[in-house]
């Protein structure tokens, strides 16, 4: 399971409505690739398909769907938004990981 905080279901609400999807019935793709400081990288779009393959999620009113590979890297994870002067955008806190860079966009098992 992934957990989306109300912050982030706000921010994620809006950006989606911005890119002319809608919250309601389209999804938050969450993903991991190579890449990043640390080796690897969370991916973050939106997407109004699914394939049978993915894992799907709801929480706080976000569908999330994340492809199976990328399901074992991000359970239990929680998706958060800090914003402000010192905010950094989307925080990925993943019980999982072992060391994250100093940006926080990338992570290491």
């Amino acid at each position: 399971m992934i957990k989306v905080s109300q912050e982030a279901k706000v921010k994620l609400a809006s950006l989606m409505a911005e890119e002319g999807f809608d919250a309601e019935k389209d999804y938050v793709r969450v993903g991991v690739k190579s890449g990043g400081c640390s080796g690897l990288s969370y991916d973050l779009n939106f997407d109004q398909a699914r394939v049978e393959e993915d894992k799907v999620f709801q929480d706080n009113g976000i569908q999330l769907i994340v492809d199976k590979k990328s399901f074992l890297y991000l359970l239990g994870t929680t998706l958060e938004y800090s914003g402000g002067l010192n905010g950094k955008g989307f925080i990925f806190n993943n019980p999982n990981a072992q060391r994250t860079c100093g940006c926080g966009e990338s992570f290491s098992l």
